[in-house]
């Protein structure tokens, strides 16, 4: 076992011998859109993040689907199913099979097998002082995902988080690969801080972040936060955050969106300012949604974190 529990890691890993390993994730939540189609879609593209997080390609996927029989009609299950099956295509990775059981709400979400090269994979534990941290999706999604339970969200602005959330991470592989990148992680539940303090502490180094270079999936979102349309996560993840950042004087909005929880963000990456004109090449190059220079890894220090304006 190369990559376990340990190290807060986006996905287990296992040598298979000196060119190949096994990249094992897991991943299932309930419904954060009406439609069902794309909710498979978003929670399919969820757990393949955890692959592409490591520098993987997936192999095979199992469906993971919990269903209240009594409230659900067949056909909302099979185009939940649908929709995750699209992705993993699109992902050219082959659905083998699933369990389903009886569950007083909806879950789906898929367990993957990917495959990286030991000597190329991306771990949250290698960043080094120096090293430029790039995102790849904009952030919000929880906070709109909130507006759209509460109805207060724009439809446009609801389609737009879809598709985000939607969107694989496809560039992590591409990345790892060439060598470009020398740590990463995926930015989900534990909000953009929460990733970042696992990274920090994996790799020994503190980070500091510019919060005028966040970016935001709408306009809309500092209005939303206004309204309160902060899911009960993205407190939580405030309340620990606090504990080892230094916020010098950011906004309310902008700690929202600093420790917003994520559905199938994007890749937080930690790149050797050698590599970052590549970086942001290849990224520009594979249409990701964003290609945010937020800010750098320094030497540890306390505190963990530190946001500057």
């Amino acid at each position: 076992m190369l990559v376990g529990a340990t190290s807060a890691a986006d996905a287990g890993v296992y040598r298979l011998d000196r060119d190949r390993a096994l990249v094992l994730t897991v991943d299932f939540f309930p419904p954060i859109v009406d439609d069902p189609f794309g909710y498979g879609q978003i929670a399919a593209a969820n757990a393949l993040s955890d692959v592409y997080a490591m520098g993987g390609r997936p192999l095979t996927a199992l469906n993971l689907l919990g269903i209240p029989a009594d409230r659900v009609p067949p056909e909302i299950a099979q185009a939940i199913l649908r929709g995750g099956a699209a992705k993993a295509r699109e992902a050219r990775c082959a659905i083998v099979g699933g369990h389903t059981i009886r569950n007083p709400e909806p879950i789906y979400g898929l367990a993957v097998t990917g495959l990286v090269n030991p000597r190329r994979m991306m771990t949250n534990t290698r960043g080094r002082a120096g090293d430029w941290l790039v995102l790849t999706k904009p952030l919000g999604t929880g906070i709109v995902a909130t507006a759209i339970k509460r109805r207060l969200a724009s439809e446009a602005l609801a389609r737009r988080a879809t598709r985000l959330m939607s969107r694989l991470n496809t560039v992590g592989p591409e990345l790892a690969e060439r060598g470009l990148v020398r740590a990463a992680t995926d930015v989900t539940g534990f909000g953009l801080l929460g990733h970042l303090a696992s990274m920090c502490r994996g790799s020994r180094v503190s980070a500091e972040i510019e919060v005028s270079r966040l970016p935001v999936i709408g306009p809309e979102v500092p209005d939303l936060i206004a309204q309160g349309c902060v899911p009960g996560g993205s407190r939580e993840n405030q309340k620990c955050a606090d504990a080892f950042t230094d916020w010098q004087g950011a906004s309310d909005t902008e700690k929202a969106l600093l420790t917003d929880a994520q559905t199938s963000g994007g890749l937080l990456l930690a790149v050797p300012n050698r590599h970052l004109d590549a970086v942001l090449e290849l990224l520009q190059r594979c249409r990701t949604p964003a290609a945010a220079v937020l800010g750098r890894l320094i030497p540890s220090a306390r505190p963990l974190i530190r946001i500057k304006a």
